[in-house]
């Protein structure tokens, strides 16, 4: 009788620590998803993304959003070069696209290596992203096929999730 209640006690103690994990990085996610003005993706995008789910503190959230951007930056300079190969006609462009998504890629890393000690410097790296997402909607933008379509679009949803890494500085302290 007494091992039961004492597993029913650690049953409950186990459901009770996720809710309040749970709850702690709601609280982390929030903190930075109030710097971004579609409040609504950022948090569906952060909850459902795990490494900000999990996170105990709004700085690993930060990072998470960050590694989030890398990636998908990744993604994106590598559907650009794709592409070029794809489309001859417009290979220049879709070299200018992959390189363009390279900036982004090194402004974000350089931002994640400065978080914690200069949050402020994070967010100018962060910001001039959207330069380099100029770039490629002037490069592609006027084109109709697919793959010029493909780029813009993941281009907009950089700037989305450019967006929260804004948001995610600002939270920190930039």
């Amino acid at each position: 009788m007494a091992s039961s209640s004492y597993g029913f006690v650690l049953v409950f103690l186990a459901l009770v620590s996720q809710f309040v994990l749970a709850s702690a990085s709601t609280a982390y996610i929030d903190a930075i998803c109030k710097h971004v003005t579609d409040n609504a993706f950022c948090i569906q995008t952060l909850s459902g993304y795990r490494p900000a789910a999990s996170a105990t503190s709004t700085f690993q959230v930060a990072s998470a959003v960050l590694r989030l951007d890398i990636s998908y930056a990744h993604k994106s300079a590598g559907f650009s070069a794709i592409a070029a190969i794809e489309n001859p006609a417009l290979k220049k462009q879709f070299k200018e696209c992959q390189d363009a998504f390279r900036t982004i890629i090194a402004s974000l890393k350089s931002a994640a290596s400065e978080l914690k000690e200069s949050p402020d410097t994070a967010n100018y790296d962060v910001m001039v992203c959207t330069d380099s997402t100029t770039v490629v909607k002037n490069l592609v933008g006027k084109y109709s096929d697919k793959a010029s379509k493909n780029v813009i679009m993941m281009t907009l949803m950089m700037e989305k999730l450019l967006a929260i890494a804004v948001g995610a500085t600002v939270a920190v302290g930039g």
